[in-house]
């Protein structure tokens, strides 16, 4: 085990399960403190329970990433039990899908007050905290949504252009004054999240298949794999990268379309 984060206070979003709960685990592993900042009760505490069963040292705080004083609140409460907070990762998210013309004004809503303005309010939380240090490093989780439409989505993708937007604005107000700002977009990831999906098809095993099929990869992507990446970008081997978007997808975005029967290009 490296001890690249030895010591370092460290906030999930949404760490109760997926990418986010391993995420915190990895944290752990490389020495963190690690704050488990996650709606769930059950599931955050269950997240708290096997990090410090591991010889780690987590916390599970409630958080509502969609109030602002609740997040506010919850990086109080990191101070008091750990201390200033050395980095954020923006992970908790939702998924609103709906026909543009027939979704209701409260599922707009819903989807950026969580989406987008949820890792507002982490960054503007944690920004004090991290101004008073000069340094600090925040990630916020976009997706391959936030760069690539995909049909039938609406309006997840307008929230996840909207994180990379937000990435990128803060990264360059904030870098003189030490702090890095970065972002990471995951393609398909095998979360309770796309589970869900799955089973929402008429043959959740096929269309599980048939997804896979669609990965150059050949299959999707661990959430450990996408944890290590945050990581890589949360230390201090790449310090450089000042409001940049990596994106971890199996190559998905890469491709135009699939070819016919005929191998015709």
């Amino acid at each position: 085990m490296r001890n690249r984060f030895k010591d370092k206070i460290v906030i999930v979003t949404g760490a109760g399960s997926g990418i986010g709960q391993r995420t915190a685990e990895r944290f752990s592993e490389e020495g963190a403190q690690v704050v488990i900042a996650e709606l769930d009760k059950n599931t955050g505490k269950q997240v708290e329970k096997k990090i410090n069963n591991n010889n780690g040292k987590a916390i599970f705080i409630e958080t509502d990433v969609a109030e602002y004083n609740s997040v506010q609140e919850m990086v109080k409460n990191t101070v008091k039990e750990f201390g200033s907070p050395d980095i954020l990762i923006n992970n908790a998210g939702i998924n609103v899908f709906s026909e543009p013309l027939k979704m209701s004004e409260s599922e707009w809503k819903r989807a950026f007050s969580v989406d987008l303005d949820g890792v507002w309010n982490g960054c503007k939380a944690v920004l004090p905290h991290m101004l008073e240090k000069a340094k600090g490093s925040i990630v916020n989780i976009s997706s391959v949504h936030g760069f690539q439409i995909i049909p039938n989505c609406f309006p997840y993708p307008v929230a996840k252009h909207g994180v990379i937007g937000l990435t990128r604005a803060l990264a360059v107000d904030y870098a003189s004054k030490g702090i890095k700002i970065n972002c990471i977009s995951p393609g398909y990831t095998d979360t309770p999240i796309l589970e869900r999906f799955f089973s929402t098809k008429p043959d959740p095993e096929k269309a599980r298949k048939e997804a896979e099929f669609r990965q150059p990869i050949r299959r999707m992507g661990t959430t450990t794999e996408i944890a290590n990446t945050i990581l890589f970008m949360s230390s201090d081997e790449c310090n450089y990268m000042i409001g940049a978007n990596i994106v971890v997808d199996g190559g998905i975005t890469l491709k135009i379309h699939e070819n016919d029967d005929t191998g015709a290009n």
